[in-house]
């Protein structure tokens, strides 16, 4: 009997371990619908809005595990403590742990911006803060806005904004912030539990820490004073029956917060002090000069060592914004010297950001590696050898023809070949020059590997073919460097015509570098595009006074021609058919050219404006388009596709795409648009993010 029993128990466990087999490998069971929801806040130590709050330490629990990402530049605390609190996540739990005291009946802010997000799926909770207060009563009011790029549009994402009570200029390189938050990475902010009263606001890239202005940091300011204050509302909602008639209208009251349309221009004063940074020697004859910012007036250079006889001893190239200066050398004695000093007088910041005029003492040496000296002592010896060498065969030859010698051929031919060896052979100036194709815009133009010295006009030469296929000169105005600074490129200030084919022939020594250098003969053609292969583009920009100039811009964003806004129209012509962009400068004071903002001036950078669709050009087309610069608010006007940054993250654009039948089916015409209610019983505040969600205006 135990036999037996024992027998069907190892069966029972074998039928056992079968079944559990089959289902292991019946396959994985499918997970649930994709999270899309933020994490929730559950309860918190203390209460939210909490008051007499006489702690160090807040806790936080949410409905998941959190995160909390760059805490470090995403979440803020007002008003600053004296030493950044402990913040952490662990679980679903954050805490804050404050280092210092907290200060008396004051509320205190903690800001997490869009810091948190879940676990899994990475869900942002976004605007989400924290309050409590130290005394009896809890500030209640709240600012927003957005902070957007001033020279592009681009929204600023992790730029401090804050607000001041005192209303002093000085306060905002001198005080941290009463109340202060971050941006998002839509460029908004929302400052909240601000105390009643008159405050300026302010963004900064607070690159310190400090929560403090300093002139090299990103700033942005409003030059008037606002007031915190609310507005009550009420809208209406519609429930409609089966059969689409109203069955009952449903009244809910709001509360907005005001101001809540603030926008700040984020620019730079591009303000550097300016100093003498480094010097090196590039080459044999090419000695660096760099400041660390581009100079008022050109820096004035006087050779101290060697001694020299050319008042005129360099050719000046400068680089970047004329902060970066090149001495080409030209003479032969500085050239060959192994240490060259030079006096340089230039300007450079004092200590009380004046300037003034200081003089440096500054040592080229020349730089060579071991083995570089190793193989020109090496080349030099060779030479010697040769040169004595050929000195003795000379000698040779010399005395055998004055013997009368008749054969000396093997002499002569080994002096031939000593000589052919000691001769340096000339080196030729490369120089380039139009080719193949040309646009209608470009003008004649060459381009050598050397600094130009002269150039010789009678030795250029250019022709066009006629249409019976002979070719007629071209009379040339004399080429002119492409800038004032530029030593390498120079261009003939002329028109070319469209639909012709064109040869440029350049004589052999007619350009010269300033080493005295000549290119060899050059011939090239090229024809210049016909005039149906392009498009005109006229912009009637409308709405706005002033002084102005347009920017056409590729699809990339890149910058490719400016013109002047004359009579309201900008007028791009011969256009190549593509897409592209038009950017507007109001041009306050004139000089062509988008000026950045100064705080201490009170002078806010130039505007700008984006016209807000993109523009594809067909061959020989006309376009005008009417161009109202106000149109849309700053924040829409820069096209989605030139835009450099796009805050919609990854689960954004899977719940539309998942959801899109779905959107379609419930966006049916509402006169009372009854979106508003859902999940908004009362408005935040912030204008942007709320009218993107559908909240009531």
């Amino acid at each position: 009997m135990k036999f037996a029993r024992h027998i069907l128990y190892l069966a029972c466990l074998s039928l056992l371990a079968i079944a559990v087999m089959a289902c292991a490998n019946i396959g994985t069971p499918e997970g649930g619908p994709r999270d899309y929801t933020p994490p929730m806040m559950l309860r918190s130590n203390p209460m939210p809005g909490a008051v007499n709050f006489k702690g160090k330490k807040v806790e936080i629990n949410f409905d998941e595990i959190v995160n909390i990402k760059d805490q470090t530049t995403r979440v803020v605390v007002s008003p600053a403590p004296k030493e950044q609190p402990a913040i952490r996540a662990q679980g679903k739990k954050i805490t804050v742990e404050f280092q210092d005291e907290l200060e008396p009946n004051t509320t205190y802010v903690i800001d997490f911006t869009d810091a948190i997000e879940d676990n899994n799926e990475g869900n942002v909770l976004d605007g989400f803060s924290f309050a409590f207060s130290t005394g009896d009563h809890i500030d209640s009011l709240q600012v927003s806005g957005m902070v957007l790029r001033a020279n592009d549009l681009e929204p600023m994402k992790n730029v401090l904004v804050g607000l001041h009570s005192n209303l002093n200029d000085s306060a905002f390189s001198t005080l941290p912030f009463d109340r202060v938050s971050r941006t998002n990475s839509r460029g908004e902010f929302t400052l909240r539990n601000v105390a009643p009263g008159e405050y300026h606001v302010f963004a900064l890239r607070d690159v310190d820490g400090d929560y403090k202005m300093v002139r090299t940091e990103d700033i942005a300011f409003l030059d008037q004073v606002i007031v915190p204050s609310t507005r009550e509302f009420t809208s209406q909602d519609t429930v409609f029956t089966f059969d689409q008639r109203i069955d009952t209208i449903m009244s809910a009251t709001h509360t907005e917060f005001l101001p809540n349309d603030l926008l700040l221009s984020l620019f730079n004063e591009e303000y550097k002090s300016i100093y003498f940074r480094k010097n090196e020697r590039e080459g044999d004859n090419k000695l660096l000069v760099l400041y660390s910012a581009t100079m008022p007036e050109m820096p004035t250079a006087r050779v101290l060592q060697p001694q020299i006889y050319d008042d005129n001893w360099y050719k000046l190239e400068t680089r970047e914004a004329q902060d970066s200066l090149v001495y080409w050398l030209t003479d032969s004695t500085l050239i060959k010297a192994d240490t060259i000093k030079l006096e340089m007088t230039h300007w450079a910041t004092a200590l009380n950001d004046s300037l003034e005029l200081k003089t440096d003492t500054l040592t080229f040496a020349r730089k060579r590696s071991a083995s570089e000296r190793k193989q020109l002592e090496k080349a030099a010896k060779e030479r010697e050898k040769n040169e004595k060498e050929l000195k003795k065969l000379e000698e040779k030859l010399a005395k055998l023809r004055q013997e009368g010698k008749e054969d000396t051929t093997d002499v002569e031919i080994e002096v031939r070949g000593l000589r052919d060896m000691l001769t340096v052979k000339p080196k030729l100036l490369n120089v380039e020059t139009n080719k193949n194709q040309a646009e209608i815009t470009d003008s004649l133009w060459l381009r050598a590997d050397s600094p130009i010295g002269s150039i010789n006009m009678r030795g250029i030469h250019l022709e066009k073919m006629n249409r019976d296929s002979t070719w007629t000169t071209v009379d040339l105005p004399t080429m002119q460097p492409a800038n004032q600074w530029d030593i390498f490129r120079y261009v003939a200030p002329m028109s070319l015509e469209q639909n012709t084919d064109y040869r440029i022939t350049i004589d052999s020594l007619a350009i010269e570098s300033i080493y005295g250098v000549a290119c060899d003969t050059i011939r090239s053609t090229f024809k210049v595009k016909s005039e149906e292969e392009y498009a005109n583009l006229h912009v009637h920009c409308t709405n706005f006074s002033g002084l102005a100039f347009a920017h056409l811009l590729d699809k990339t964003g890149r910058l490719l021609r400016t013109v002047d806004v004359k009579d309201g129209y900008a007028d791009f012509y011969n256009v190549l058919p593509e897409t592209y962009f038009v950017m507007m400068i109001l041009d306050k004071n004139g000089n062509g050219r988008w000026d950045t903002g100064n705080y201490s001036q009170h002078l806010q950078p130039e505007d700008v404006f984006y016209y807000h669709n993109p523009i594809k050009l067909k061959k020989f087309s006309d376009i005008t388009l009417t161009w109202n610069v106000y149109e849309k608010s700053a924040d829409q006007q820069k096209p989605e596709a030139i835009r450099k940054f796009h805050p919609e993250d990854r689960n954004n654009k899977l719940q539309k795409k998942d959801n899109q039948k779905k959107n379609n089916d419930e966006d049916e015409e509402d006169e009372f648009n009854s979106n508003g209610f859902i999940n908004n019983s009362s408005y935040s505040g912030d204008k942007y993010r709320d009218v993107k969600q559908g909240a009531i205006r």
